[in-house]
């Protein structure tokens, strides 16, 4: 349903009175305006004015007012709203007063990333997957950290007792039109993941906002809280937002590699804006998750694997990022650096097919550390020209500052 009319004659017939225009700051998170039908030809035609001066990363007292344009590609029901009076979202481009795109517009950074590589010859697919938490609340409402359940990975009910509530996610994801393709308990108490199609990275990464808030919102009609923290508690596993990638180009097996040794070579410039918390550091190094930066064929101890998988189900699968990134940057900063490898040929080396959490000493002394805290991640960022070349200056200076 991409055609304006269509829309504003669906609004009409389908008795819906609420649209929710939808933005991300400048770290990813959610925020919204709420208008009527009324309003909707306007939106599109002129914008719908929002005062961003208390917004993360837009501040600008002397300049605050922006417009939000919604894109009729990503309209979609809001399921757990009411049938009658139903509400709608549609994400939104960024502009400034005179219609030039908002420099801390993150989405509009992925687009110009995809059109990047495009104009060399190359096209990406992108899948996320997101572990979270389900945590009990308090006789206040307040999240605990209180794990919903003791279960282990991939157990079954009655001790897997999230398996109604990832029911629940799936079928709004579904319906708001983001199909899963498979959900289960993970390794920590509480802990859950669901699985949905790779896309291009563009929907890809407006598909991992709306599942972060999908399940958030689910499970606080569940009396539960939702927690993406990367190390929500202390000596269990972490949640890891694990990036699906696979590469199409002309010559896409022998660019399939160079695009992992793009990624190798600009990681640690890359973590603070993948690894964007301190408690982003807690989880590196610790069960399953990667310190090196090393690649494999399938070993989940390294920060790149390469499942087994053939033909359009090839990819590789980068390990380190949280699911608190910003997906529209992390994605943008990866494409870039995988055109880099593509373009100039970037060797990734040698698989190390080895469990490095079991390695010698001796092996892994040769081994370059991701960063092992965010001011170190932070200092690699500031001091990169690659970033520099990517990243506008307001936006990162919000990550580094």
């Amino acid at each position: 349903m991409t055609d304006i009319n269509t829309i504003l004659e669906y609004v009409k017939d389908d008795d819906i009175k609420f649209i929710r225009l939808q933005f991300v700051d400048v770290f990813g998170n959610q925020k919204n305006i709420s208008i009527m039908p009324s309003e909707l030809e306007r939106a599109f035609t002129y914008g719908i004015s929002i005062d961003a001066w208390a917004i993360k990363g837009f501040k600008g007292e002397e300049k605050s007012d922006l417009f939000l344009f919604p894109n009729p590609d990503t309209i979609a029901i809001l399921p757990w709203r009411p049938r009658e009076g139903r509400v709608i979202r549609m994400i939104c481009d960024i502009k400034n007063p005179d219609g030039t795109p908002f420099n801390a517009d993150t989405r509009e950074m992925l687009i110009e990333a995809v059109d990047y590589a495009k104009e060399n010859g190359i096209e990406f697919g992108i899948g996320s997957e997101m572990e979270f938490y389900l945590f009990k609340l308090d006789m206040e409402g307040n999240p605990t950290k209180i794990p919903y359940d003791n279960a282990e990975y991939m157990d079954v009910a009655p001790d897997d007792k999230g398996e109604n509530i990832r029911r629940e996610i799936c079928l709004a994801l579904s319906e708001m039109g983001i199909q899963p393709s498979g959900s289960h308990h993970e390794e920590g108490p509480g802990q859950n993941e669901i699985h949905y199609h790779h896309s291009d990275p563009l929907t890809s990464a407006d598909n991992a906002i709306t599942y972060k808030n999908v399940v958030r919102t689910i499970s606080s009609l569940n009396g539960l809280y939702a927690s993406f923290e990367p190390s929500p508690l202390e000596g269990r596993p972490g949640n890891g937002h694990h990036i699906n990638i696979s590469v199409n180009t002309a010559n896409s097996e022998a660019d399939f590699f160079y695009a992992i040794g793009g990624i190798l070579k600009h990681i640690k410039e890359l973590t603070a804006f993948l690894n964007t918390t301190p408690n982003s550091y807690k989880r590196l190094g610790h069960d399953s998750a990667p310190r090196y930066i090393s690649y494999s064929n399938e070993n989940r101890s390294e920060l790149i694997r390469i499942p087994a998988a053939k033909g359009p189900y090839k990819r590789f699968e980068l390990r380190s990022p949280d699911p608190i990134c910003n997906p529209y940057i992390a994605f943008s900063l990866l494409i870039y650096a995988m055109v880099d490898g593509i373009k100039n040929k970037i060797d990734p080396g040698k698989p190390l097919d080895l469990n490095l959490f079991e390695a010698k000493e001796e092996i892994l002394k040769t081994l370059d550390k991701l960063p092992e805290s965010l001011d170190e991640a932070k200092e690699c960022a500031r001091e990169s020209d690659f970033i520099k070349s990517h990243v506008n200056e307001r936006i990162l200076e919000s990550f580094v500052k």
